[in-house]
């Protein structure tokens, strides 16, 4: 048996989605942005949603939309994807790493706000994996402090947090459609935001800085007149090949969420009396959206001194899975431990000892939507045959 750690599973109906957009020559931007944007508003409970071309393309805007620039200062998870700091860099500023929490993966609430300084414009709070970050405590530094708050929720499809889905707590949330994530259009993202000014600005950022869209000229009195461009924009929209097939798998969003969870349910309950195996977080406040299911190998023997040995022991486990025909990955990196930020910043995997163990001591193992029920017996089978 051969078990990806993600597959992609779409129906007929959403494989021929594209075919209308095709057949109407009406490729870019368009109706069926704006058809999947709304479905988007309609699931999220956001006040706004704007297509663009990926979740960094998002939080680049969002911050750029902001005013975000050189010498400001943002603070960002120590562990995450790269895309959150890289942003930060991009428009010329500071990334300030925190340290996480190993049980949630989420940023340590308690660590925040000594990170904060006079230059601190942002923070950008991850949903990872499809857990959502505790927003309330990092909604009340936001407001104390006057920072503008990104949730990068490139994992956060179906999370939500206190009965509200991310992505609507701050000032914008951003959604990834990687094929890896649970609504997928190949490469795009979404960015939605409850303050409608915000949502206008970043429209036209994403469309060279555009007063009006190529739809909206082409649909007016005088389609032969060129929009006004208010600000110096990027070309970051999405196409309606690509919304097309979001907006049909969003016909069966709820159904998808439930799906992943209930996947996620039975390996914890087929693991549940593993104490060599930390299964992912859970909580009274918190709906796990599961994009991943990310553990953590040997979760009792963590230290600074021992992760290096854990960590042998995980990629020897790994190997075995392999061979057996299941794949897994780490759960993700450690930014600060990666060559650019690492030698930027001058920093050590010890200054940030929690992500330092999450990068060393994570597992991910395989979930997605339409995984069959003997792929999933089969992988908690060669999970239950490890010997500790």
């Amino acid at each position: 048996m051969n078990i990806p750690i993600a597959r992609t599973n779409l129906l007929d109906s959403e494989i021929n989605s594209v075919l209308e957009p095709l057949e109407s020559g009406w490729l870019v931007q368009g109706p069926k942005v704006k058809e999947f944007e709304d479905k988007w508003s309609a699931f999220t409970g956001a006040q706004n949603s704007i297509a663009v071309t990926s979740c960094t393309s998002g939080l680049h805007l969002s911050l750029s939309a902001s005013g975000f620039g050189p010498g400001d200062e943002a603070i960002v998870p120590a562990f995450t994807w790269i895309s959150t700091a890289n942003v930060i860099e991009h428009l010329g500023g500071r990334v300030v790493f925190c340290d996480i929490d190993l049980e949630t993966f989420n940023v340590d609430i308690g660590q925040i706000e000594s990170k904060i300084t006079e230059r601190t414009k942002a923070i950008l709070p991850v949903h990872l994996f499809g857990l959502s970050s505790d927003m309330d405590p990092i909604s009340d530094l936001a407001n104390q402090y006057n920072l503008f708050v990104v949730e990068d929720a490139a994992c956060g499809f179906g999370a939500k947090y206190k009965g509200r889905h991310v992505g609507t707590f701050g000032n914008t949330g951003c959604f990834s459609f990687h094929p890896r994530k649970a609504i997928t259009t190949g490469e795009g993202g979404m960015v939605t935001t409850n303050n409608d000014a915000l949502a206008e600005k970043i429209r036209r950022l994403r469309d060279h800085g555009a007063a009006m869209t190529d739809l909206q000229r082409h649909l007016g009195a005088r389609p032969y007149l060129l929009a006004d461009h208010p600000d110096a924009g990027y070309n970051q929209r999405m196409t309606d090949l690509q919304a097309a097939l979001g907006s049909a798998q969003m016909d069966r969003a709820n159904q998808i969420v439930i799906e992943r969870q209930a996947l996620a349910e039975r390996y914890d309950d087929a693991f549940a009396d593993l104490d060599w195996l930390q299964t992912p977080f859970g909580g009274d406040d918190y709906e796990h959206g599961y994009q991943s299911y990310p553990c953590i190998f040997m979760p009792k023997d963590i230290s600074l001194e021992s992760v290096k040995k854990i960590n042998a022991g995980r990629n020897q486990w790994m190997d075995d899975l392999q061979k057996n025909g299941i794949s897994t990955r780490p759960a993700t990196h450690a930014v600060h431990m990666l060559r650019f930020y690492k030698d930027k910043y001058n920093l050590m995997p010890e200054d940030f000892p929690n992500a330092y163990a999450a990068d060393q001591c994570s597992i991910s193992l395989p979930l997605f939507h339409g995984m069959k029920e003997e792929e999933q017996d089969f992988v908690i089978e060669k999970v239950m045959e490890f010997k500790n």
